[in-house]
């Protein structure tokens, strides 16, 4: 005959004071020490011999989830198994862990590679080095607010976005006891909001960082001393001031280096139009260079075979520079600011060579040619600036786009 279950309810546990253990019915017990102290055990045979397994204080664990956990143990005990080997294979998993196993179940119905690039980043050592090592059930809102506050104020989007992953792995590996203090501490709404800033009241914080362009040839310097893949990436960026995706995603057949241009397809413009980039000199000898040490046609390749470049690269070859505070896309910002404060080229120039679209229809249509000519001196200027050629400047404050 079957032994009864669930003989005990929430009541009698509670109420439950004297020294011993209470029987719930299939091999689960209710300790209560002499000190008053709760906890649970599963009992079985096996083999002749009897054994005993703890399964966690009370009220830490609850009655329905011990019952749980009993219920795995008597499975494994049908089956053969020893229960203690159940509860070694599914021990906590470490931050780290819990990240690796979300991005593999969830990668693929995000639409690009920079997506899980941003929460690779974002949720590894680069931001999050004190929460790798530690379990969800560890983790408090201190910590989380440890991660947070360094950069809620100066890189409020980033900060935001990293909240809401955060939370997110953590709700997926929920710890079977619950959370310090209860609720995910990474939880917005009645945690954080009432410790940090909304991030509308922080308006005034730019999410694309500019170096001034006064210090952008003294940085370039730097960057034409760095052998890596990535710095000539970043080279090429700059000079020709597209965006990251533009750059890390080029392919060689998109070059004409006789006719100096490139020319990028529509469907890496954010417009949705195609842009033609007129080629310097610093471009062209970066192109060459990689053109001659070629392996595929992807100008700058990954690591994984058939892939370019991962679009983080930028962003942590700018942290190991020590310029986290700038962004790759904010050289077009610094680019915009030297055009304007240096130069009387027309403000269409300027934009074009950001591949920005101006005025109203009537003057789209009048203006259908793209200026290849006006921008390529304009970019001219622009890399002599950055190369710290002398003369630039004023050479520039002559040439106007009438």
């Amino acid at each position: 005959m079957a032994r009864a279950l669930h003989k005990l309810n929430d009541a009698k546990v509670r109420a439950a004071n004297k020294t011993g253990r209470l029987s719930d019915g299939g091999g689960l017990y209710l300790r209560i020490s002499q000190s008053g102290s709760k906890s649970w055990s599963y009992m079985w045979n096996q083999s002749g011999n009897r054994s005993e397994y703890g399964l966690g204080p009370y009220p830490a664990v609850s009655l329905s989830l011990a019952r749980s956990k009993a219920s795995g143990c008597r499975e494994a005990v049908a089956k053969g198994e020893n229960p203690k080997a159940l509860f070694e294979k599914t021990e906590e998993r470490t931050f780290a862990e819990c990240v690796q196993d979300f991005l593999e179940k969830n990668e693929k119905g995000w639409s690009n590679s920079k997506h899980r690039d941003q929460w690779k980043m974002t949720l590894g050592p680069a931001y999050c080095a004190k929460l790798q090592k530690k379990r969800p059930s560890e983790i408090t809102k201190a910590d989380v607010l440890a991660v947070l506050n360094p950069i809620w104020a100066t890189k409020t989007e980033t900060a935001t976005r990293l909240r809401g992953r955060i939370e997110r792995v953590l709700n997926a590996n929920k710890p079977e006891e619950g959370w310090q203090g209860g609720d995910n501490p990474a939880a917005w709404r009645g945690n954080l909001e009432t410790v940090l800033p909304k991030p509308s009241k922080l308006k005034d914080v730019k999410h694309h960082a500019a170096m001034p362009y006064r210090e952008v040839p003294a940085f370039m310097m730097q960057l034409a001393e760095r052998p890596s893949l990535s710095a000539r990436a970043l080279e090429l960026l700059i000079y020709t001031l597209c965006r990251t995706g533009e750059v890390l995603q080029a392919q060689w057949p998109e070059f004409d280096l006789d006719q100096r241009l490139w020319t990028i397809p529509k469907e890496r413009m954010k417009m949705k139009k195609p842009h033609v980039v007129p080629l310097t000199d610093p471009a062209i000898s970066i192109l060459k260079d990689l053109y001659d040490k070629r392996r595929d046609e992807w100008v700058f390749p990954g690591n994984k075979r058939n892939k370019p470049l991962s679009n983080m690269v930028l962003e942590m070859l700018l942290r190991r520079m020590g310029q986290e505070v700038f962004t790759p896309h904010g050289f077009r910002s610094s680019f915009r600011d030297w055009a304007g404060d240096e130069t009387e080229v027309a403000r269409e120039v300027a934009e074009g060579c950001l591949a920005h679209t101006i005025g109203n229809e009537a003057e789209k249509a009048y203006r259908r040619g793209t200026a290849v000519k006006k921008r390529r001196n304009l970019l001219n200027a622009w890399a002599n600036h950055c190369t710290g050629a002398s003369g630039s400047v004023i050479e520039l404050s002559k040439f106007t786009a009438s």
